[in-house]
């Protein structure tokens, strides 16, 4: 008997939609860090990209809990003094719900080389539409 190990040549990938309307946004990142990951599947790899496709739609209706419209901050530094710059989540998901969720996703994931491959699996929309539908992306349920 040998332990079966999952590398290239025998994964099958497949295509989730994921709708993130009226669902918390950690709730949506947490779902599709599992797809991305493959952590769904009985052969699941943890040093091999086994994971799947996945489309997030409606990220802009997805929901913050608590006081993290106007407490939470996403922070960029520009390495040089004073560089630092904050903005309220409240402005991040009206400007961009993209990047929110992108953020909550890659910080859900390992730092490693495997994230990096997997994130390329990912696209997020802001509305309903998706350029996906040749794919025939499959509904994922989650709470």
């Amino acid at each position: 008997m040998s332990t079966f190990m999952a590398n290239k040549g025998n994964i099958v990938r497949k295509w989730y939609i994921l709708d993130a309307a009226g669902k918390p946004l950690g709730k949506t990142a947490a779902a599709a860090a599992t797809l991305l990951r493959g952590k769904h599947k009985p052969e699941y790899t943890p040093h091999a990209d086994c994971g799947d496709f996945v489309v997030i739609i409606n990220a802009e209706k997805a929901i913050l809990t608590g006081k993290k419209l106007e407490q939470k901050y996403y922070r960029t530094h520009s390495g040089y003094p004073g560089g630092l710059k904050e903005t309220k989540y409240r402005l991040l998901m009206q400007d961009k719900p993209e990047l929110a969720m992108k953020l909550a996703i890659r910080g859900m994931m390992p730092r490693n080389i495997v994230t990096k491959d997997s994130l390329t699996r990912l696209h997020i929309y802001r509305g309903a539409e998706h350029q996906q539908t040749a794919q025939k992306p499959e509904p994922w349920a989650f709470n």
